[in-house]
């Protein structure tokens, strides 16, 4: 298992509007994992707002956008749902269904007028709901004597290890969570650190969300 199981996505399930001459388009977006997950969502959306012009929607599920699908719900085609598939993945978001509504407002946008429309309406959701990405992390357990817990903080606050817990007893059982590929590397260095006086149990395997600052997704 390795970084290639990391992935961005929407830090909760969210809404946000924005009205484009006249036209009020709402993009409702949520996490999902599965394909009915996101039927499930895009009927609730459609039913929700029954009585808005057009109920577009797109997903992605999978982390190699193995599942995917877009529909323009009568506007012209290519219009809507495709621009919609293409923002989530301009901006490598995983597992998410997004239904963007619209209500008309007489003045026609065009075709570009709607592709741009669309596609903002997902970025403008994204940017206020906030992403995350999910880092599929080992957790691993280790006791250091009193006296060298400071040390060992110390190491791991440099290498922006989290502590999930700490357990005082006769010593203190320190609880932490490393992407799997790091993992070695860090038992080296405790181990080097506390002169091979510590041994190491596995843990849970979890995914584990980081914030992510916007406009800095391609680098993730």
């Amino acid at each position: 298992m390795s970084k290639e199981e990391n992935f961005l996505t929407i830090k909760e399930n969210g809404a946000a509007e924005l009205v484009i001459k006249k036209s009020k388009f709402i993009a409702n977006m949520a996490r999902t994992t599965t394909t009915d997950e996101a039927n499930e969502f895009i009927q609730e959306i459609s039913k929700k707002y029954r009585d808005a012009t057009h109920n577009t929607f797109a997903y992605t599920i999978g982390l190699n956008d193995d599942q995917v699908k877009a529909s323009d719900n009568g506007e012209p085609s290519g219009t809507a749902g495709i621009p919609e598939l293409k923002a989530l993945q301009l901006m490598n978001l995983k597992n998410i269904t997004v239904v963007v509504t619209r209500y008309f407002g007489g003045i026609k946008l065009g075709a570009g007028g709607l592709i741009r429309a669309y596609s903002n309406s997902v970025t403008n959701a994204v940017e206020k709901i906030g992403v995350v990405k999910r880092v599929l992390q080992q957790e691993l357990i280790f006791s250091v004597p009193y006296n060298r817990f400071d040390e060992v903080d110390h190491y791991l606050k440099t290498n922006k290890v989290f502590i999930a817990d700490t357990e005082y007893g006769v010593d203190i059982k320190i609880h932490i969570f490393l992407d799997i590929d790091d993992q070695e590397q860090t038992k080296k260095d405790l181990t080097n650190l506390l002169a091979g006086q510590i041994s190491f149990t596995n843990g849970e395997k979890r995914y584990n969300e980081l914030p992510v600052e916007q406009n800095n997704y391609h680098e993730q």
